[in-house]
Formats: structure tokens, C-alpha cells, sequence
């Protein structure tokens, strides 16, 4: 889903670009993405995005982000979404030529 038929644009605050840009000013513009070994990534952030999904959008819960991480963490997180939630089944009876 894009932001042409997302919701996301409406929810944010009003001076959502002076948090922008005080947080890609914090980050020092670097991608704030780490690897499995976490080593950060090197590449020039130009996104911010919300560490925790949510309306939270305080600067503790803001990062910098390069194009290719912030469309990467967001896939996860849309296909997460998706999944359908895991219910626990119930025992299995035992077969009654076992009793």
C-alpha cells in the first residue's frame, strides 16, 4: 500500500516535517539499520520512520532511515499484519481403537 490509499499522512502531527528534520539532523543523516551482526548500515538516510508501529511520534520513537531499509522494515511489518494470528489447537483425542 502506498501513500496515495494509505491513512498514514492524516495521523501524523501537524509539524511533522520539523520532526523530520530534527531527527535526520540527530542521526546525522545515516541509515540507523543494523545487520544481524549489528554493523550500521552506511548509506545517506533520507526517511524518518516510527521505531515501535503505532501514532507514537516522539522523537525517542523516530529513526533515520535510507530508502532501501525503511521499504524493507515496512514490507515486514505490512505482511505481519497479514499473517493470520496463530491459534492454539486444541489436544488431539486419542483414537478410540487406543483406549
Amino acid at each position: 500500500m502506498g501513500w496515495e490509499t494509505s491513512t498514514r499522512r492524516d495521523r501524523l502531527p501537524p509539524d511533522w516535517q520539523r520532526r523530520r528534520l530534527v531527527v535526520l539532523g540527530r542521526d546525522g543523516y545515516r541509515c540507523q539499520a543494523r545487520d544481524s551482526q549489528e554493523n550500521q548500515c552506511t548509506e545517506r538516510a533520507n526517511q524518518v520512520d516510527h521505531i515501535e508501529h503505532g501514532d507514537d511520534h516522539s522523537l525517542g520513537n523516530l529513526q533515520s532511515l535510507c530508502r532501501w531499509h525503511h521499504a524493507r522494515k515496512s514490507s515486514a511489518e505490512g505482511h505481519a499484519a497479514q499473517r493470520p494470528r496463530l491459534r492454539r489447537a486444541r489436544d488431539p483425542e486419542p483414537h478410540p481403537g487406543a483406549i
